[in-house]
C-alpha cells in the first residue's frame, strides 16, 4: 500500500517545484519555432477528407475560431517550457468555450469541464495556460481594452489559486464530491446581472432535452424514427448525401450492420450492469453521421438514435477518440486505447460524469467513446457578453479548473504550495495570455494567407450546404 505524506511535506514538493519552475517563467510562450500550417495538416492527417475544408473554414471565421481548432499548435509550444513537475491527466483543452452546465445522472445542474479529447497525462500549467489566453484571444476579438482583459485573466486565475488553496484543507472524500452548481454560481455572482444570466442558463438548460431535440432532428414515418439529413453537418453514411466517401465502405450491407453491433456490445461492457439493463429498453432506429464543434470537425462521429416502449428517446453520441495532443508532445503513461483514455479522464476529472459514457473500437480499427448527445447540456454565449460578464465568467472558470485539478491529482496541497498566496503566478499568466495571444495572431495570419494562396482549402458550413442544393 502507498504511503501518504504529511501535509508538511507535501507542502514543501510544491515550494521545491519552484526551482523546476520558478513562477515568473509561466510568462513564456515556449517554443514557436514551427510551421502552423505544416502542424495543423499532420492534425488533420485520418480524418473525413471531404470534411477538413469543413474544419479550416469554421477555424477561419476568427483568431478565436481559430485558436479553438489548433490545440496542437499551443501543445507544441509549451513543451518548450519549463514545468512544476506536478502531472496528472489534465483535460488539455481548458480554452474558455469547454466549459459549459449539464445535468449529473441525479438530474442536478452543474458547471464543469466538457470537453476530452485531448485529456492526457501532462503538466497541470498547461491548462491554465491554456484557459488564460484563450480570455486574451477572445477579449481581442470582441474589442475589450487592454486593461479590462488583464482584469479578466487574472480574476481567473487569482480564483484558480484561491479556489485550490481551499481545496488543500478538503480531505480527498470531500474533493472527490465536490460540485460547482448552478445554485452556488448564483451565490457567487458578484453582480445582479451576473445572477440573472446564471437563472436563465437554468430555464434554457431545462429545455434541451432529448424530447426537445427529437421533433427537430428526426420524423416518424410508420413508427419508425428516420434522422433527416442536413449536410454538410448531419448525413448517412450510406446515404446520398454522404460525404465520406466509397474509401470509408459505408455501405448499408449486413457485414457492416454486423461490425457496428460488435462494436456496440463491446461499449456495453464498459458501462455499469444497471446502465445496460436501462438501454436494453431502448430500440435502435437509426445512425447518422454529425460534424461537431471546430476542432474536431473531420473525425468520425456518429448519433444513434433509441426510442423505448413509450415512444420516449435517447440519443447517443459515438465520437472518435484520436491521439491527445498532450500525448504527443509529453511523455507519460496513458491508455493503448484512446476511447479508454477520454473516458477515464473525464470520469476523473468531472465531478459528475455522463451515465452512458463508455468507449469501444469500431470498424476499421478506430477508437471511439460514447456519451449523451444532448442532455440538459448548455454552453456560454460569450461573444455577447460584456467585460463585466465576461470577468464573472472567468471567475467560474478558474473556480471549476481548480476543482477538477485538485480531484484528479490529489495533489491540491503541492498546487497550492507552488502557486503561493501572492500575485505572482496571476502576473506571469497575465503575461502569457497577451504573448500568446499575439503567437495566435501571427498563426492565423498565416493560415489565412496559405487558405487564400489554395495551399489550404476552407469551406463554410452555408458554402457546402448549397452544394446539396437543388
Amino acid at each position: 500500500m502507498a504511503t501518504v505524506q504529511t501535509i508538511s511535506e507535501r507542502q514543501e514538493a510544491g515550494k521545491l517545484a519552484r526551482e523546476r519552475s520558478p513562477r515568473s517563467q509561466n510568462a513564456m510562450i515556449g517554443n514557436v519555432d514551427r510551421d502552423p500550417v505544416q502542424l495543423l495538416r499532420e492534425n488533420s492527417a485520418g480524418r473525413v477528407d471531404a470534411l477538413v475544408p469543413l474544419r479550416y473554414g469554421r477555424m477561419s471565421v476568427s483568431p478565436f475560431t481559430f485558436y479553438r481548432g489548433s490545440a496542437i499548435l499551443q501543445a507544441h509550444d509549451l513543451s518548450g517550457t519549463a514545468c512544476s513537475g506536478i502531472r496528472f491527466p489534465i483535460c488539455g483543452d481548458a480554452h474558455l468555450m469547454n466549459f459549459g452546465g449539464f445535468a449529473t445522472p441525479e438530474r442536478q445542474l452543474i458547471f464543469d469541464l466538457n470537453d476530452f479529447d485531448e485529456v492526457a497525462v501532462g503538466p497541470w500549467e498547461w491548462d491554465v495556460k491554456r484557459l488564460a489566453a484563450s480570455f486574451a484571444v477572445a477579449g481581442e476579438h470582441m474589442g475589450i481594452d487592454r486593461g479590462s482583459i488583464d482584469d479578466i485573466v487574472t480574476t481567473a486565475m487569482q480564483e484558480y489559486r484561491d479556489r485550490m488553496h481551499n481545496y488543500a484543507e478538503c480531505s480527498a472524500l470531500e474533493l472527490w464530491h465536490e460540485i460547482v452548481t448552478f445554485e452556488r454560481m448564483i451565490d457567487a455572482a458578484a453582480t445582479s446581472e451576473g445572477r440573472q444570466l446564471v437563472r436563465r442558463a437554468m430555464e434554457k438548460a431545462a429545455g434541451r432535452t432529448h424530447e426537445s431535440m427529437l421533433g427537430k432532428m428526426a420524423t416518424e414515418n410508420n413508427g419508425r424514427w428516420t434522422i433527416q439529413d442536413a449536410p454538410p453537418a448531419l448525413f448517412h453514411p450510406g446515404g446520398p448525401n454522404s460525404l465520406l466517401g466509397d474509401e470509408q465502405k459505408w455501405s448499408d450491407t449486413d457485414e457492416w450492420k454486423g461490425k457496428l453491433a460488435a462494436a456496440f456490445d463491446s461499449y456495453l461492457m464498459t458501462i455499469a450492469p444497471e446502465r445496460r439493463q436501462l438501454i436494453a429498453q431502448f430500440e435502435l432506429q437509426d445512425i447518422a453521421f454529425k460534424v461537431v464543434g471546430v476542432g474536431s470537425v473531420g473525425t468520425f462521429c456518429l448519433v444513434m438514435l433509441f426510442i423505448d416502449s413509450h415512444g420516449k428517446p435517447l440519443f447517443l453520441q459515438v465520437k472518435e477518440a484520436r491521439q491527445s495532443v498532450i500525448a504527443r508532445y509529453f511523455d507519460a503513461d496513458n491508455p493503448a486505447h484512446e476511447g479508454e483514455r477520454v473516458v477515464n479522464g473525464q470520469r476523473l476529472l468531472q465531478a459528475a460524469s455522463d451515465s452512458f459514457l463508455g468507449w469501444t473500437t469500431g470498424p476499421a480499427g478506430r477508437y471511439f467513446y460514447f456519451r449523451q448527445l444532448r442532455d440538459m447540456k448548455i454552453a456560454a454565449e460569450v461573444e455577447r457578453m460584456n467585460s463585466t460578464i465576461l470577468e464573472g465568467y472567468a471567475r467560474i472558470c478558474g473556480w471549476a479548473l481548480a476543482r477538477a485539478h485538485a480531484k484528479a491529482a490529489g495533489k491540491a496541497i503541492e498546487i497550492a504550495a507552488y502557486l503561493g498566496n501572492g500575485g505572482r503566478f496571476a502576473e506571469a499568466l497575465a503575461k502569457y495570455a497577451f504573448a500568446y495571444a499575439a503567437q495566435n495572431q501571427k498563426d492565423y495570419d498565416t493560415f489565412m494567407r496559405a487558405c487564400r494562396a489554395g495551399k489550404l482549402e476552407a469551406r463554410s458550413d452555408e458554402d457546402m450546404a448549397a452544394d446539396f442544393r437543388v
